[in-house]
């Protein structure tokens, strides 16, 4: 099925879906048709299906040029505005250190003003569980963090899980297996910190020792190695940019699709307000470490505050997968 075709499915089920419906009855995408190596040699593996995809990082990425630690792969496409989504299963035992990434960017072509949109799955010791955190940049606002951390209602090591991203004009939403689990909707005091650029979509694993299990006293030990992060059940639909002309691979009445498709139901947000008051550990706008004042988009629950304190304090790391996208950029992607 070609682009246009599957786009126009996914217009018709847009709406159905962030009502509720379930993903699966969005198509599923073979990943040569939307996906490309994007770095790591041999580590990463495309199963026989060809709908699943094996990211490896292992000592000899791990202990070789710094721009290898791990591996990749990125879309074929660069999109302004759509449905993200991919079924992930985490390394198990010790994965202190280790960070899974799953976000949209344009760093690649933005250098100094890139967009971005991330799931990041993030490591741990024995006995302790994964995290997720979420996060947002705009316009090369990485000095601004947005990010959100949330425990696991779930085993992410014993089973596949569906992680999704929407982003639209007015919004963006996370979901992890069909559920909401954060709203980031455009104000205008954001200005430009609200992502408005075309990005790729792209998979990563790689080391982030220095910061990501407790702020670096835990990092990654290639004796558990190889870790494998899998893949499988991808959803990439969404205006696809053509990096020559410069126009949106769109039926008329996409973005007003998308709006639509931008309100989360009732249920939806009860579940949603459920979830963050159960696993939410840390969020940006009660971090008056970081910021004396909350940022101006941010909606302060002093019971919230309260309860989110006890996880103080949190340290965040560099951006090395992002700032590799520069060498491995393709003409397509910089003549935008």
């Amino acid at each position: 099925m070609g682009f246009v075709a599957r786009f126009l499915v996914f217009m018709s089920l847009f709406t159905g879906l962030v009502s509720g419906f379930a993903l699966q009855k969005l198509p599923l995408i073979q990943f040569d048709e939307g996906y490309t190596h994007l770095f790591g040699d041999q580590n990463m593996i495309v199963n026989r299906d060809g709908k699943s995809v094996r990211l490896i990082l292992d000592e000899r990425t791990g202990l070789s040029s710094w721009s290898l630690l791990g591996s990749g792969f990125v879309s074929n496409d660069i999109y302004l505005h759509g449905f993200f989504s991919s079924s992930i299963k985490l390394p198990a035992d010790y994965s202190a250190g280790v960070v899974i990434a799953f976000y949209l960017s344009n760093g690649d072509i933005y250098e100094k003003n890139h967009d971005e949109i991330d799931f990041e799955f993030l490591g741990n010791i024995r006995g302790k569980e994964w995290r997720i955190q979420t996060n947002i940049y705009g316009n090369g606002s990485t000095h601004l963090g947005r990010e959100e951390r949330y425990n696991l209602w779930f085993d992410p090591t014993e089973d596949f899980h569906q992680y999704s991203i929407m982003w639209s004009h007015s919004h963006i939403i996370f979901y992890v297996d069909n559920i909401p689990i954060r709203e980031v909707k455009r104000t205008a005091s954001m200005g430009g910190d609200f992502p408005a650029k075309p990005m790729s979509l792209y998979a990563t694993i790689w080391d982030g020792s220095k910061w990501a299990t407790n702020g670096g006293k835990y990092g990654v030990n290639y004796k558990f190695a190889p870790y494998v992060a899998q893949f499988t059940d991808m959803i990439l639909h969404g205006c696809a940019v053509d990096p020559i002309e410069k126009v949106l691979s769109c039926q008329d009445g996409a973005a007003e699709d998308l709006r639509l498709a931008s309100e989360i139901t009732e249920s939806q947000r009860k579940k949603m307000d459920s979830l963050r008051r159960k696993h939410m550990t840390y969020s940006y706008c009660y971090d008056r470490t970081r910021y004396k004042v909350a940022l101006p988009e941010c909606v302060v629950n002093p019971e919230e505050a309260k309860r989110l304190r006890v996880y103080d304090p949190v340290t965040f790391g560099g951006i090395p997968h992002r700032h590799r996208h520069g060498k491995h950029r393709s003409k397509s992607r910089q003549s935008i």
